[in-house]
């Protein structure tokens, strides 16, 4: 039998991939399933950008790259940061890497040991608590509240920072609930943070381009805080690429040498012609993106409504990203329960609030990346389902 660290045990998932394989499995025995678990874009690829890498590996880009990677491509995330935020950020700072939990892992990682604090939003993404807990720092909620749209309160925030704090991670547009945090609140966050120097603060802005209400204030358009910012982005989500694994960060120059160590040791480089494909994506045309987020923003205008009309839900409109985050409280049913008897009487795979910390209890994730035919199917298989327990 293998003898493994114990640190293994303190590791946890994210629970859309099990229940999308539990769904698979229900639609292997001949159930009809409605699947609105996976956040990830219904949409193809751009053909411009699946062009690009193609043209790339015909041009023979086989090899590795720099382990941060290409300058062309860290040249262009820096002219798109500058783009949407007015911001100058030198590509050297940027690093290349296969996806937005690879960011995650590194700065909790860099950060996190014994005797630490770590505060994440809760609820929030799951690799968030995950991965703290396997650094050995003790994670510290940072709670998100359905009466300010999912935000946070920035005195609460401030006032769970001790001198053992050393990383506080912030996500606006959030998952799972779509909230996005007002500039009022993140001028008062960032204002507070200056009596706190010694933490260091990442923020996961992956769906900063999917906005419906007001615009996405960028923590990089702070300038006090250039020196322990920790940017999270990346193509999965606003160029519908979430296989190609591709995103990016952008490090602090203090810091930016020690996460090209952590790369070099965990991934080498990123795929080449994905890279090329990156570059197409930042500078192509601005309309398939356009045209996708208007498609969720209709289909956002059906789903909230059509969930505020079942028995026992409420549902806050989300603010940004592409997921809904009802309250079920009052159906009678804690989310877990509702989750698992959705999926297997109702024929309808959703995550439980509690997937995505203790402070999701009393809620469901939806995702609306979704036809709106297939989102009403689903808002009308779950309304008989709760009308046949009443």
């Amino acid at each position: 039998m293998p003898i493994l660290a114990a640190r293994m045990n303190e590791l946890g998932t994210e629970a859309a991939f099990q229940v999308l394989a539990r769904a698979n499995a229900l639609e292997r025995q001949g159930r009809s399933i409605v699947n609105l678990c996976i956040g990830q874009p219904d949409f193809k690829t751009p053909g411009h950008i699946v062009e690009a890498a193609q043209k790339a590996l015909a041009d023979g880009h086989h090899g590795y790259t720099l382990a941060n990677g290409i300058l062309p491509l860290r040249e262009a995330v820096s002219a798109d940061l500058h783009r949407r935020h007015g911001v100058e950020i030198s590509p050297e700072r940027v690093l290349v890497v296969p996806g937005g939990k690879v960011t995650m892992f590194f700065a909790i990682m860099m950060f996190g040991e014994t005797g630490t604090e770590i505060i994440y939003p809760n609820p929030g993404f799951p690799i968030y608590e995950s991965v703290i807990k396997f650094s050995g720092a003790t994670p510290v909620p940072m709670p998100l509240h359905e009466s300010k749209g999912f935000s946070f309160s920035a005195d609460e925030v401030l006032g769970l920072i001790t001198p053992r704090t050393r990383l506080l991670i912030l996500n606006s547009p959030a998952n799972p609930t779509g909230g996005v945090v007002p500039k009022a609140e993140l001028d008062r966050l960032v204002a507070g943070l200056e009596q706190h120097p010694h933490v260091t603060v990442m923020s996961d802005e992956i769906y900063g381009e999917m906005l419906y209400d007001g615009e996405h204030v960028s923590l990089t358009s702070y300038p006090q805080l250039t020196d322990r910012l920790i940017l999270l982005d990346g193509w999965s989500k606003t160029y519908a690429m979430t296989g190609w694994r591709l995103g990016y960060s952008v490090w602090p120059e203090a810091l930016v040498k020690r996460a090209e160590q952590l790369a070099i040791n965990c991934h080498s480089c990123v795929n080449a012609s994905a890279q090329f494909a990156g570059i197409a994506a930042l500078q192509g045309p601005r309309e398939p993106v356009n045209e996708m987020v208007a498609a969720f923003a209709k289909r956002r205008s059906y789903i909230i409504p059509a969930l505020n009309q079942l028995p026992g839900v409420t549902c806050v409109n989300p603010g940004g990203a592409f997921y809904a985050f009802p309250n079920i409280s009052g159906t009678g049913f804690d989310s877990r329960t509702l989750q698992s008897r959705l999926l297997d009487e109702a024929g309808v795979a959703a995550l439980s609030g509690t997937s995505f910390g203790a402070y999701g209890e009393g809620y469901l994730r939806l995702s609306y990346a979704a036809s709106t035919d297939t989102l009403a199917e689903a808002v009308n298989r779950i309304a008989t389902w709760l009308r046949e327990q009443a």
